[in-house]
This record gives structure tokens, sequence and C-alpha cells, in this order.
């Protein structure tokens, strides 16, 4: 079967371009970081998908070129790492481009550096003999957690830098699963990824509200003080809830989505899946009843900017899809676990150092949910009720970044509507606090252990397609009208003002004007309205990065410090925080430079950048592992369709939902039995 032009690649194709590379390279070692489809440019993909909708593709269609981007290092003599990028044309074997990337920017780190960390601290003297100033009670054990370095200070020498955040793990129950965030030491050590050495350590700070940035006031049984806080139900199994009954989603017909190699259809939607590992899943050419709405969807960028003055915490600054991509961590769901029902599972091929090519099972999964009502209305003269269930169909994938997880998902309605959210969850970094002290830097969420006060910024990139690529993005406001004698006597008018944009730029959210996102087809009016058709979202008007401008992390995050942003559309201009963000010390290319250029963005076409955040101020609550904290991106048609697109959704009774009297369900549909609605129809 012949791959789609935005099918990820294939296991075979990824074995084609390390042949071709080391072709290429003959004789030198080569260290592969990433290979990924480089999606071909919009132009010709515009003239496939016109083809493949109207039914038109056949073995003679002319087909887009079939790239892969390969990232890699080669690795010259002294070892000298050189950082390439290449195109490879995978269905011709041969490479189509190729640059080598100005050492001022770092490759985004992977696993097999950070693995190299572990191994490098446990072999280095300098590391050894300053864990020996502590005094770690028996059966407790060094654990290395490795992270970026960060922003560097400007005047840094420009070298690959890794740091370690350095635990102890209880190991007297023999379950490596213990956990070890509860016991955090003061110590950082700073590895050169080059050299494969550690160069040095930063001591930490440990005191509390009345002592100095650099003040170490830790004693020699630094953990003596710390409690252990398990998460994993072997150890709270004396704890665990006996009286939560099973909840199972049951699809007595089978589902209602049909899945086509990526090819998704459901419920007059149509949309292909992608995932790469930068992005995480990407949506592309995404339908509803045949007519356009999105060209490509996608997560593209996040970063967590802690707020702990002390040394080196002004560095500490992850960016969760730059620095290090995702594809690697992305989980491997479980049938269950992660996603209940009757569930769909996307693989991927990613490449490991080597070349090899590997499989990355489940890392998206495809369901159906209900979530409550879509709509309702009950005639109170008659008594008669009509309503409809708001059944989603959800896109998710999740990625674990050390101590934190990221769930995202994509929920299509039967409205027409798309929700996109973020939720953070997993285990809060903490750093370690002198016993019986609070610090205004964070929350102890146990003794020992402070959770910084942090944020996390996502950037969601939309490619629109509003029936046509000719799109403008219109802000609509809703505004108190002045009191006038002749329009508006009583006061209670308001003004609604709907602005064009017709350059590109930024904008921030605006609540109390209900500043309103619409992206328009300025060449196509709605028939009964007269308005131009659209989508609409309502920016979230969460806090943005809240870094002095002048810091380096705030420099290095231009995106997050907008709302949205609004840019004229070029190929391969997909990362908000720019290509490089790994010890970036300023966003370049990215989001802020692409405004910046102050191009026509008005019936054309352009991409809009979707920022929202969550500011984490850590609750005691949060610990050992915190409950999920969710942010939303809604999208919804305005004036795109003739009627509510979901009035034709029956309103099928549930034959399963059952009446409960006392804590008992007997069967019943509901307390006489009946129902209030006509002919099996919803009441």
């Amino acid at each position: 079967m012949v791959a789609h032009p935005l099918d990820p690649l294939t296991l075979e194709e990824i074995d084609v371009v390390r042949c071709v590379i080391l072709d290429h390279n003959d004789g030198k070692l080569i260290d592969f970081r990433e290979a990924f489809l480089h999606e071909p440019p919009k132009e010709l993909m515009k003239q496939y998908l016109d083809l493949e909708h109207a039914g038109k593709l056949d073995s003679d269609t002319p087909r887009p070129p079939r790239l892969a981007k390969a990232q890699y290092d080669v690795v010259g003599l002294n070892k000298k790492f050189e950082f390439h990028e290449s195109c490879v044309d995978v269905d011709k074997k041969e490479r189509v481009s190729h640059e080598v990337v100005d050492d001022g920017h770092h490759a985004s780190l992977t696993v097999f550096e950070f693995r190299a960390l572990v191994d490098v601290c446990k072999a280095s003297p300098l590391f050894q003999e300053e864990v020996a100033k502590f005094k770690l009670p028996e059966n407790f054990e060094i654990i290395i957690e490795p992270w970026p370095y960060g922003g560097p200070d400007k005047d840094e020498e420009n070298r690959r830098y890794f740091q370690g955040l350095i635990f102890a793990q209880d190991q007297s129950s023999g379950n490596p699963d213990s956990n070890f965030y509860t016991y955090p030491l003061p110590i950082i050590p700073v590895m050169d990824a080059r050299k494969q050495e550690i160069i040095r350590i930063d001591r930490l700070a440990t005191g509390g509200k009345q002592d100095g940035l650099h003040d170490q006031t830790h004693s020699k049984q630094v953990i003596d003080h710390c409690k252990p806080a398990e998460y994993a139900p072997e150890f709270l199994k004396d704890r665990l809830r006996k009286d939560l009954k099973p909840l199972n989603i049951i699809q007595p017909e089978g589902v209602s989505f049909k899945v086509t190699g990526h090819l998704v259809e459901w419920q007059k939607w149509r949309f292909r899946v992608g995932f790469n590992p930068r992005e995480g899943a990407t949506l592309h050419d995404i339908t509803y009843d045949g007519r356009p709405i999105f060209y490509r969807l996608s997560f593209s960028e996040m970063t967590v900017p802690y707020a702990d003055p002390r040394p080196p915490y002004p560095r500490k600054q992850a960016f969760d899809f730059g620095d290090g991509g995702i594809g690697h961590c992305a989980n491997n769901l479980t049938l269950g676990c992660d996603c209940l029902g009757q569930i769909a599972y996307f693989s991927t091929a990613l490449i490991k150092d080597t070349g090899d090519s590997e499989i990355a099972p489940n890392v998206i999964c495809l369901h159906e949910q209900d979530n409550g009502l879509s709509w309702k209305h009950t005639n109170w003269r008659t008594g008669r009720a009509v309503s409809v269930r708001n059944r989603e169909l959800v896109v998710q994938f999740i990625i674990t970044l050390a101590n934190y997880e990221y769930i995202f998902n994509y929920k299509f309605n039967l409205a027409a509507g798309l929700t996109v959210e973020a939720r953070a969850t997993g285990i809060v970094s903490v750093v370690h606090i002198d016993a019986n002290k609070t610090s205004d830097y964070g929350t102890v969420v146990s003794s020992g252990a402070l959770a910084q006060n942090h944020q996390h910024i996502f950037c969601l990139r939309v490619d629109p397609a509003i029936d046509g690529h000719a799109n403008t993005v219109v802000v609509e406001e809703s505004h108190t009208a002045p009191v006038h004698a002749d329009t508006n006597p009583g006061g209670n008018l308001y003004n609604i003002t709907r602005t064009p944009v017709k350059t590109s730029t930024s904008l921030d959210a605006k609540p109390q004007h209900n500043r309103t996102i619409k992206i328009t087809n300025p060449s196509k009016t709605n028939p009964i309205s007269g308005k131009n058709i659209a989508y609409k979202f309502i920016p979230p008007p969460t806090q943005l990065l809240l870094a002095h401008p002048d810091s380096t992390q705030a420099q290095r995050a231009l995106f997050a410090q907008h709302h949205v942003w609004v840019t004229k559309y070029r190929d391969n201009e997909l990362y908000a925080g720019g290509r490089f963000t790994l010890q970036s010390q300023r966003e370049i290319d990215g989001v802020s430079d692409a405004a910046a250029r102050k191009e026509d963005v008005e019936n054309e076409d352009l991409v809009v950048w979707s920022v929202f955040g969550l500011t984490h101020n850590p609750r005691v609550e949060d610990w050992p592992v915190m409950p999920y904290e969710s942010l939303e991106v809604k999208f919804m048609p305005a004036d795109f369709f003739a009627e509510n697109p979901a009035i034709d959704v029956p309103g099928d009774k549930n034959l399963s939902s059952k009446l409960v009297v006392n804590g008992h369900a007997n069967g019943e549909v509901n307390g006489n039995g009946h129902a209030n609605g006509v002919n099996g129809e919803c009441c």
C-alpha cells in the first residue's frame, strides 16, 4: 500500500534514510537523532487534496515527493561533533538537501544523552566526592534525574551542557518504584556533553524566608527530616478505597468511527492523524461534511520557567517540545488505564542513535466518550423535553518528561466543534529545604521538599482552511454603549466591533470585552445571517510569562508574551519558540520574528497561534502526585452552517441506564419505568 503524503514515516522508510545518510558519510561515525516526515509544500498538497476530495486520484496522479528529514551528528577527529540536517527522498533513495547547522545552535537532546549523564555522574570522582559529604541513612542510594541546562549566562562559554537534579531513594523495600522525589539533595552536577565529563558541581541554597540567595545551611544528615511519600498502589494497599465500584464504557454495537491507515472518519468529520518526534500527534486535512476547516493542527511549543531566584535556578526552564522533542517520551498507552472503552491505537516509527528503526507502540489512542448534553429544550406548555447527548471523538497522546506528565486531547463533537485540551499531572519538581523552614519561592509539600513556583505555557499552532485557504482573522469585541436619547435611552445597548487583522501581529485576551478571534472566509457569506462564514475561539485569558522582559527566561520565550499571534503562512514555519531552543538565549526564527515581518494576512493563507498557560504555585494537595489541571481552547462554527449542525443527532434513550433507589439499581429507566419522550426518544 502506497503511503499517503501526510502519513508518518514507516520502518522501511527510516531504514532508507539510514542507508542514504551513511552512504554520504562513508567511514565517519554517525549518531542519529531523529528522522521524521518532511511534509510536502502546501501548494503541492492543496492540488493533491483537491483531487483526493473529488475522488479523482488514480495510479497516474502525480504525488508530492515523499521526503524525510534526518537530524544527526557527524563525529570527527578529537570527538568534534557537527550537527547536520538532511532531507532524503525515500522513494528515489537520494539526499535532496543538506545543512550543517551553525555551532551557535544546539540540536535537541536525546534520551541517549540523558542516559550518558547518569553514567558519567556515576564514574565521576568529582561527583562522588560531593555525594560523600552527605551522611545518608542506611539503604539509600543516589538517583540522578537528567535535565536540560536551560539558558546560559550571557558571558558563559557556548558548550553543550546537561545537568542533573539529585535525589536519594530508599531501597529497603526492594521496589524500584519507591518515590525518590521526596528526598532531594542540594547539588546539581553539570556535564560537558562533548567531553563526557562532570565539569562542576553547583551547590544549592537550602534556606527559608530569612536566609540569603546563596546560603547553604543544610546539615550533613541532609535528608533525615525528609518523609516518605509513596504513590504506587502496592505501598498504599491498606489505604486504597474499597467502595469505588466499576464504571464500564460499553458500546454494544461497536464504535461509530472508521480508521483506514491514518485516515479517521466520524460523524461527518474527516481528518488524518500524524505523529512526529517534535510535536507529537498532529492533525491534517480536517473537514466536516466535506467542507475544509483546518489544514493542520499541532501543539507547537511549551515552556516551563521556574521562579526561584537563587542560583542556578534562573536557568531552570524547559522547552518540552523544542529542547528534546517528545517522540521518545510518548507513553505506550494502556488499554483500560489511559483510554477507556473501545479503543483504536496508532503506533509510530522512530530512529535509534545507531540509525536502526523501531516501533513506538500505541503512542496515540482514539475513542468515543460521552460529555453530558449537547442540547436540550423542554416545551413547558406540553411538558415535552427533547435532548441530545454530547458525544465526542478523542485523539489523545501522553508524554512523560522526567517528573511531569502532560495529556493532550483533540476532542471533536457532533455540533462541528473542536476542543483542544492540555492537562498537567505527574510530580511537581522539588528542591531541598531545611527542616522547619518555609520559602517565598514555593510551597513545602513534604518535610524537606520545596515545590518551586513555576508556569506551564503552551502554544497551539492553527493552520486554518475555512472553506478554502484565503482567510482573514477578525477580532470581535462587545462594548458598553453610551447612553443617548436617540440611540440608547435606556442604557441597555452594547455595541459589537469587528476589526480585521490586516498585517501579521500579536493580540491579547480581553475577557472584559469578550474578545473573540474569528477566522473568516471573506469571499463566502452565510445566506441567512449575511455574515462571512467563520470558525471562532475565545483566547483563554490565562497569565502570560511572568519573568522580567529583560531576563533570559523571557527572551528565550517571546512567544509566551501574547495570547494570540497571526502570521502569514510559510512552509516549515512550525515552531513558536524557533527551531533551536536548547540552551538558547533568545528566541530566533520563532513566531515573534514571523509576526515582525508585518506581512499582509488579510484574505491570505495565514496561521493563528494560540498561547495559554498555567501559573502553578504548588499546594500540599499536589503531593505526591498532582491531580490534573486542565486548559482548553474551543473552536466552534460561527455562521458556517445554516442551522445547529447537531440538530440531526438522534435523541435515543440510553436503555442501559438504571434508576438507583437507596443505593441500589432496580433496572428501571425512571421512577415509573417510562420515558418522558416519544417513541423511545430521550426525555
